[in-house]
């Protein structure tokens, strides 16, 4: 028998490279599936067919074994019979072997699994714990062969000192920044007619250690580790009466209900809702927990609901019930999974909360990856998207079989060809085709060998060039708001940047991707191509149009889609402002192009066929108006270019601010905060605001409040 350990099979068929000087099994030491009669005990050191039996039952059972079912009982091994001790039966036991009480339970559970039916598309109801459990065995299997690529604000405000209250109110009030017009989103600064809702932030304190480190030190003398941060209400209008009215003792994002006058406080490990008719003495309506290993993805507020999307990590040994919040139970029978066998290690709960009493009214749960999520969501419908990769092995074995006959002999391919013909799996195939090309190097020399690694490795480019389609995929569940379901699941190659590169449009859904970029990791920097494209997806989720190759060698910096046209902003060294006809949704077509120095990051409709785009030139932060009048010759019609090297518009929409009534808009920076005239096409700055940390700007009436850390300073926008 060959010598092996459990480190050999977790390295996949993926280039010559990683075929090099490895020893592995042969197909006689690989079980396909976990028969739990042959069960028997097995102890650390040893090799045998009776571990992998072992290892496989394992690993079905939700037991991460990273090397997979290899025979050989070492370190991994050890460590999965821990925390099947741990999980099933409370025992603390040292791994070195499965006992007679071990191989018991283990046969029982292990003679409940059930088949995965993985026939169709989109995602199915599961109907046990069992079925869960076997899945995400499934899933982990794939991830190891898959690529695994895994606001701060400032501190508490201080504030003009409290002067009597007023009663006057604005009539006109800014909104927050948001993709869509009606859709309110969360951030750390909100405003009604007459109050200002300000989050702060942690201040962490360093502490020296004692020295002597023996020292015995008071506590008392230290300060906290860190301030609780709070929410500051302001009486704001009008601004000669400014005054903090009140604080509430939890901070973070925003969302605020103005007939209601509820604000909704999301912190990082709860949702508070306050009731603020009253600033001076607000009262807390409700407060909820998030639930264990679970984050928010984002918020939305809607027709006076509250939409909450969380992410929970999935606990293999005992995945279900999902608690995305503390009083949110989503039980096994409740939860989704994709059709097909997908590298999930997630789910996703999207939940309608009642802003009055903090109840989920509806929920629904399915599986994910937790990479890239994104929220985006029409007056129609939540569309969540994940992102995974294909597995690498089954890509290069496809590489091997088209490309491989002008670089291995004949009978090399045949073997693999074989390979692919036997009822085992995937991961045992990889082995086995490991195995085959590591006995035919062998019969070559050293010199052959190295020649034919780069042969193979120039094929093996060329073929994921083509297919890199293939590799990347993103998923897109779309949840109709008036049923609350899932109303259909749709892919698409690539990852979208983010929420802009989706929008829905008479009934269809425009999808902007990258493609090629996260894939890399895989196959090493500057092997492969990057390309940029644009999807449509009918009300069925299925592809209907599609324009590719936009910006080869670049990836996504911005997109913006209005109406029947699509705006796309590609970038590595100069910056392609595309225009897009989308008024064909199955004939999509390139109309226009721009290459200009650097790149846009964001884009927003100032007017009618012109674009503001906010990005950076030289490393420097520019704003850039685009005339689009003519679809075919866009033209940047002006720039202004900051000595700012920073803004937290390149990544966060809701920091920009745009009045239309007076022809400004707002961008903060790192050095301070920056009003612009876009009057007559014209970039000028009109103010510039130095001296603090400003976050935020918002308007009342015609009064511009610029909001900083310590401070907030207003300006007659008449003047």
């Amino acid at each position: 028998m060959q010598h092996f350990n459990e480190k050999v099979a977790l390295v996949v068929v993926f280039a010559v490279s990683a075929l090099v000087g490895m020893v592995v099994p042969t197909s006689s030491t690989m079980a396909a599936t976990c028969n739990p009669a042959a069960l028997t005990r097995v102890r650390l050191g040893q090799r045998s067919t009776a571990v992998v039996n072992f290892q496989t039952c394992l690993i079905q059972m939700g037991y991460a074994i990273p090397a997979g079912p290899t025979g050989y009982y070492g370190t991994q091994t050890r460590a999965a019979v821990v925390k099947f001790y741990q999980g099933t039966m409370s025992i603390q036991h040292d791994g070195y072997y499965i006992g007679p009480q071990g191989i018991g339970l283990l046969k029982q559970r292990a003679g409940a699994q059930v088949s995965i039916d993985t026939s169709g598309e989109g995602l199915k109801k599961i109907s046990s714990k069992e079925e869960l459990r076997s899945y995400l065995q499934l899933a982990t299997t794939l991830q190891q062969k898959s690529a695994r690529l895994d606001m701060g604000v400032a501190s508490e405000r201080s504030l003009l000192p409290a002067l009597s209250p007023a009663a006057e109110s604005a009539g006109r009030v800014s909104d927050t920044t948001v993709q869509v017009k009606g859709i309110d989103e969360p951030d750390i600064v909100k405003v009604d007619d007459k109050t200002l809702y300000v989050a702060g932030s942690e201040i962490y304190y360093m502490r020296d250690i004692p020295v002597p480190a023996a020292e015995s030190v008071a506590p008392s003398i230290y300060p906290p580790r860190y301030d609780s941060p709070k929410t500051s209400l302001i009486n704001a209008f009008p601004p000669s009466e400014m005054s903090l009215k009140s604080k509430v003792d939890t901070s973070g994002d925003m969302l605020l209900l103005r007939d209601k006058k509820i604000l909704a406080v999301f912190s990082h490990d709860k949702i508070t809702g306050y009731n603020v008719v009253d600033t001076a003495h607000p009262k807390e309506l409700w407060s909820t927990k998030l639930g264990p290993n679970t984050s928010v993805v984002s918020s939305r507020l809607y027709d006076g609901k509250i939409y909450l999307v969380t992410r929970t990590y999935i606990n293999q040994p005992d995945p279900c019930p999902i608690i995305p919040l503390v009083s949110v139970i989503v039980d096994c029978f409740e939860i989704y999974r994709p059709a097909k066998i997908l590298p999930i290690d997630a789910s996703f709960t999207a939940m309608v909360l009642n802003p009055e009493t903090g109840k989920a009214e509806k929920e629904l749960s399915f599986l994910g990856s937790t990479q890239d999520s994104i929220l985006y969501m029409s007056p129609n419908a939540l569309y969540i998207t994940y992102f995974y990769t294909e597995p690498v092995a089954a890509l290069t074995v496809k590489a091997v079989l088209d490309r491989g006959a002008s670089v291995f002999p004949a009978s090399v391919i045949g073997e693999i060809r074989k390979v692919e013909q036997y009822n085992i799996s995937d991961e045992a195939k990889a082995v086995e085709h490991q195995f085959i090309l590591d006995r035919y190097y062998k019969t070559i020399s050293a010199d052959e060998r190295l020649k034919v690694e780069n042969n193979w490795n120039n094929q093996l480019q060329a073929y994921i060039k083509e297919h890199r389609r293939e590799l990347e995929k993103t998923t897109i569940v779309k949840i109709p708001l008036d049923t609350f379901t899932i109303g259909a699941t749709g892919s698409v190659p690539g990852y979208p940047l983010n929420q802009f590169a989706l929008d829905e449009y008479e009934g269809n859904l425009r999808v902007a991707v990258t493609v090629g970029e996260r894939s890399r990791w895989w196959w090493g920097w500057g092997s492969q191509e990057t390309a940029n494209d644009v999807y449509v997806l009918n009300s069925g989720m299925s592809m209907v149009g599609s324009i590719q190759g936009l910006g080869l060698s670049e990836r996504i910096y911005a997109a913006r889609f209005i109406g029947d046209r699509g705006y796309l902003v590609t970038f590595r060294q100069i910056d392609p402002f595309y225009v897009l006809d989308l008024s064909n949704p199955q004939s999509p077509k390139r109309v226009g192009e721009l290459k200009i120095p650097g790149y846009s990051s964001f884009m927003v409709p100032l007017a009618e066929n012109k674009i503001l785009g906010i990005g950076k030139e030289n490393n420097q932060v520019k704003a850039a108006i685009f005339d689009v009048t003519n679809p075919a010759n866009p033209m940047e019609k002006d720039k202004y270019i900051l000595a700012e090297g920073w803004s937290e518009i390149l990544n966060n929409h809701k920091a920009f601010l745009l009045d239309e009534k007076h022809s400004i808009f707002f961008v903060p920076g790192s050095q301070g905060g920056y009003v612009f005239s876009y009057a007559g096409d014209k970039l000028t700055l009109a103010k510039a605001v130095s001296g603090y940390d400003v976050k935020r700007a918002v308007y009342l009436n015609d009064y511009l409040y610029i909001v900083g850390a310590n401070n907030i300073q207003v300006f007659n926008e008449t003047t």
